[in-house]
Formats: structure tokens, sequence, C-alpha cells
């Protein structure tokens, strides 16, 4: 099983204080030797921000495109593959704005925008600034390819390793890890007779990689002054057959993921990460990545899996619609109502979702997509259902929704 990120939560400095950054990389690099030693791959090192108007010294909205430039240098020069700036708040307007500006100033830096969350509620407002943020990164290049490093974030929390999503919120220094582990459940559900032996078999694999793991890097985080967060162990995928979360749904049982099964598949399937012990931070769900994993990047390509499958499908297992490939001219209400709706699930179901939304310019639904990226797999344009936001909906404020009341 591969690490996808080790992540390192700290806050900068503004002016970037490179030593900040000096003993964050040296943390990094010693518990990648450490778990590479241990067998486990190190596939990236990334660094995490706080929202840029909660550092200690907030940086301005005007000001970000340079500092986003400055933390990439910086993280270049010690040895960090990416850099993810902590997300635009749901009041900050200027702050979604300059959004596009921060991607197209950068290479590695990723960043966000929360629009919703327990405390505040959905602003209706943000969703929209994030929608129009995602139809603005998708004209940066050609392909639409900038909006890999984008996410709309409903009720996440800071400390998930996973980007776009990551951000830092004080106390120092921190790391944790978000493993790669769709091949887990792929083995799990082989050549298996029964439910209860899949749930064992899964439940078991994931205790013993995540104590392994936990017990490495509390050690590393210990000698570099670092809190350990814990271990994001969420089932994300690869595009090859063994390492597909829609290959492993589909050897639950399902004939073709988002057709009838797919949600107990991915429900079984969250339930065994939830039933696993370990110490955990972030999404710990599953990553039902379109271009990311074979499997469901194929379905999509043969009209067999759907937008709304997948807002279905978020309900259940802890990630939300991500590096799902849209139509070119998509709409702005068509965006956030998608957003809208991702977010009411999240605040009702008490559970962290995103959005990693690509509009490929010129594409229409049903075109081919292709990427020269060794993560994403071939596939086709979603459709993407289009109607006006009216009356409520249509306005600025919030819907503020309570959780589902248990009995």
């Amino acid at each position: 099983m591969n690490i996808r990120a080790l992540t390192g939560f700290i806050d900068p400095g503004s002016p970037i204080e490179a030593r900040r950054i000096a003993a964050l990389a040296a943390c990094l690099q010693a518990a990648k030797a450490r778990l590479e030693e241990a067998g486990y791959p190190v596939q990236t090192l990334r660094l995490a921000t706080p929202p840029p108007s909660e550092m200690h010294r907030p940086v301005p909205p005007a000001e970000r495109p340079d500092f986003a430039r400055m933390l990439e240098a910086e993280c270049f020069v010690h040895g960090i593959d990416y850099a993810s700036l902590g997300p635009a708040l749901a009041e900050e307007a200027d702050g979604l704005a300059v959004v596009p500006e921060v991607l197209s100033a950068t290479e590695n830096v990723f960043t966000s925008g929360l629009f919703c969350d327990a405390e505040s509620g959905l602003s209706l407002a943000a969703a929209r600034g994030c929608a129009q943020v995602i139809l603005d990164v998708a004209r940066l290049t050609p392909d639409g390819f900038a909006n890999l490093r984008f996410a709309a974030l409903a009720s996440v929390p800071p400390g998930t390793p996973f980007f776009p999503s990551a951000y830092h919120v004080g106390g120092g220094m921190a790391i944790a890890a978000a493993t790669e582990g769709a091949e887990l459940a792929v083995d799990a559900l082989r050549d298996v007779s029964s439910i209860a032996t899949a749930r064992r078999r899964l439940v078991g694999m994931i205790e013993a990689h995540a104590t392994a793991l936990a017990r490495l890097l509390h050690a590393v985080a210990s000698e570099n002054e670092a809190r350990f967060l814990g271990i994001d162990f969420s089932l994300a995928p690869y595009p090859e057959h063994f390492r597909s979360i829609g290959a492993a749904i589909e050897s639950f049982g399902v004939g073709s993921v988002g057709s009838g099964g797919s949600v107990a598949a991915v429900a079984f399937l969250a339930d065994c990460l939830e039933r696993a012990e370990f110490r955990r931070t972030g999404f710990c769900g599953l990553f039902l990545s379109v271009l990311e994993d074979d499997t469901l990047a194929a379905r999509a390509a043969a009209a067999q899996l759907a937008v709304n499958d997948l807002l279905l499908l978020s309900a259940v297992c802890g990630a939300g619609l991500d590096a799902v490939p849209l139509p070119g001219d998509a709409s702005l209400d068509g965006i956030t109502g998608l957003l809208v709706d991702l977010g009411a699930l999240s605040l009702r179901l008490q559970k962290p979702l995103t959005a990693r939304l690509m509009p490929i310019p010129g594409k229409s639904a049903g075109d081919e997509v292709r990427f020269d990226f060794p993560y994403f797999a071939d596939s086709r344009v979603l459709p993407l259902r289009e109607f006006p936001l009216g009356a409520l909906l249509a306005g600025g404020g919030l819907l503020d929704l309570a959780p589902r009341r248990q009995g």
C-alpha cells in the first residue's frame, strides 16, 4: 500500500519564515525515510497552511498570489512537493475572487473555498462564489486541468492530509498521512464466500497498517517537536484495476458502479473503515474520484455512471464529488446547484464532503477526456442537468440545517 501524501501543517509566517519551512521539511523527510524502511512507499511530501485570513499575520486577498508564489519557491528549495494555501472562508468574497489568480501564479499550490460548516450553516453566496471560481479556473488552461488544484469544501475540518482540502488551525507544527488504500478493499473482497469474512479481512488489514503507520509517525513527530494528528485512512484509488475502488464495489456484487447495489457496497466499505480502531484524521472514507479510478472512468465513458449517482454515493462514502469531468459550457446555476446539494448532505449527515469539479473547455457531454497525467485515466465528459436556481435558492442568505435527529 502506498502513502499518497505525508502532509505537514504549519503557519509559515507572513512574510514567510524559511526556518519554519526547513523544520517542517526535516520532519517530513525523516517520516518518509522511516516509512519507506518499513515498506510503505511515499508518493509526495506536502505542506498546508491555515486559512490566509486566520494566519498569525493575516494575508489580505490582494497579497495572496505573491504569497503563494513565495510559498511555492520555499517548498521547492526544501524538497516539499506541493503546498495547500488554506481555504477562503465563506464570508470572504474577495478571498474567493482571487483564487484564479493564485492558481495562475503557481504550478504546485492548491487551495479551496469553505462554503459550509456546522457552526455557520451553508452560505448560498459562498456556494455561488465557489461555483464561479470553478468556471473561471477552468479557463486558465485549454484543457481545464487547473481545477485539479481547487475544491469547494463542506464541513471539512482542519488536519486532513488530502489536497486540495488540507488546512491548518494553530497549535504549532503537525503531521498526518493520507493512504492510497483502495487496493486493500480489492484484496479483501477477492475469493471470499461471506460478507462477514470480507469485513473481518478488510478491518484487519486497515488496523494492521494503521497501527504500524501510527507507531512510526508518532515517533518521528515527537523527535521533531511536532504533533501527530493521525491517519486519513481513506480508500483512495490509482488508475489501475488492482487499486480501483470501483473494482472493489463491483467485486461486492454490483453489476456496474452506479447501478443497484452500489449504495450497499459503498456503505459496507465505509462501515469497515468506521469499525477499524486507529488514530484518525480527515475523511477516512471512500474517494470516488472519477478520473483517478480506471473502473469509474470506464463506467463514466460508457454512460453508466452519472453525476447524481456520485452525489447519492456521497451520502454514505465520506468524500464527495472528486475529479468529475463536466461540460465546458456548464452554467453557474448548474455548478451552484451541485454545491448546495452537497452542502445540505454534509450538514444533515454531519460529514465532510468536497467538490473538485472539472469543466473541460470546448467539450460537451460524451466527449472523450484524456490528460497527460499519470494519476488520471481516460474517460468522457459527464452530462450535468441544468436548471436555473430561483426563489429562496437564488438569494445570498444562509441555509441553516441542523443534523438529522436520532430516534
